[in-house]
């Protein structure tokens, strides 16, 4: 009796852990193998969207089953693109919103846009139009972004190299707007190219810069362009405090923080940082800072951008635009 028992007892258990197929989670194997089918079609939610004053663009969609999607799009003058993945039986919010950012510089102007949709192991791709009324606004402090020309408030010095090209242009290689600065030449002697200095005075006329006082809640952006066949650029940004407001920074008694950047890549790419992750560098190496050892972004008195390269290697080159300080890291 007591084998029949635990047998009985054993074809119980087995029966109660049994999952109820009325709740079974995840794809059928209908689903999982059976033919892809459109059941909605991909559409936009406007025909024309005025980013500048928040507007969105929905995208939406819906299949027979989840499935891997990808929608491009593309504005038809800028040639920007903005790429929006997924994996899901439906397109729509929060995944299928577009703000007018981009992904793929240049930023989106005020033009016409094609968006496509095209899925993981399907042949047929579908495609929506829409139009950029205004474009999207990013709210920060701007501290270059060369569209109004050279700043008489700013001071730039130049090596009397080769080939020396600090200047700004208008070539269609602009990543926001229509201008940015080119910087390039050849000095076998020293590292440094060129040189900007962006003093406060410049954004207000104050002896430091109009910033929060939360390092936390400042990031600092810009957009490098990394140029091929050429020496590797460095790119330093030295953030200097004038913790005192006297408009004279003393470098024995104020912190300095800085950003070095290792151009080695090709085309345009966004840097972002925030202010508190900064370090103070003594010839490149991290190392103390002689004020008072706070990160105080309220109290930047100048930004120096130095563009730096071995004097072994020859001829430098690098393009930069669209210096921001923003309160979270650049959408742009």
């Amino acid at each position: 009796m007591k084998k029949i028992f635990l047998f009985a007892l054993c074809i119980t258990s087995l029966w109660s852990c049994r999952k109820d197929n009325s709740g079974f989670d995840g794809p059928s194997i209908k689903e999982m193998f059976g033919p892809f089918k459109m059941e909605e079609d991909f559409k936009a939610s406007r025909d024309s969207v005025d980013f500048g004053n928040g507007e969105t663009v929905l995208f939406t969609a819906r299949f027979n089953k989840a499935i891997a999607w990808r929608i491009t799009v593309t504005g038809q003058t800028s040639h920007a693109k903005k790429i929006i993945t997924g994996l899901s039986k439906t397109i729509d919010t929060p995944a299928g919103i577009w703000n007018g950012s981009t992904t793929i510089f240049p930023m989106f102007r005020i033009e016409n846009c094609v968006a496509v949709l095209s899925l993981d192991g399907v042949a047929d791709s579908f495609q929506v139009a829409t139009k950029i009324k205004s474009i999207k606004v990013n709210t920060g402090l701007v501290i270059a972004d060369f569209e109004n020309g050279f700043d008489p408030a700013w001071t730039k010095f130049v090596q009397t190299g080769a080939d020396m090209d600090f200047n700004i242009k208008n070539d269609g290689y602009a990543p926001q707007g229509v201008k940015y600065l080119n910087m390039a030449g050849t000095v076998n002697w020293d590292w440094l190219i060129g040189m900007i200095d962006y003093p406060a005075s410049a954004y207000g006329g104050g002896k430091t810069l109009p910033l929060p006082s939360n390092p936390d809640q400042v990031y600092f952006n810009c957009l490098i362009y990394g140029v091929p066949n050429t020496n590797e650029s460095l790119v330093l940004f030295q953030f200097k405090e004038d913790e005192h407001a006297t408009g004279n920074i003393d470098p024995n008694t104020n912190d300095e923080y800085d950003l070095q950047i290792h151009v080695n890549w090709t085309g345009w790419k966004l840097i972002s940082v925030r202010y508190s992750d900064l370090p103070y560098l003594n010839n490149g190496q991290p190392a103390v800072p002689k004020g008072n050892n706070q990160h105080n972004p309220d109290k930047i008195g100048k930004i120096s951008m130095l563009e730096l390269a071995d004097p072994s290697n020859g001829f430098a080159s690098c393009k930069i635009d669209y210096l921001i300080f923003t309160s979270s890291p650049l959408e742009p």
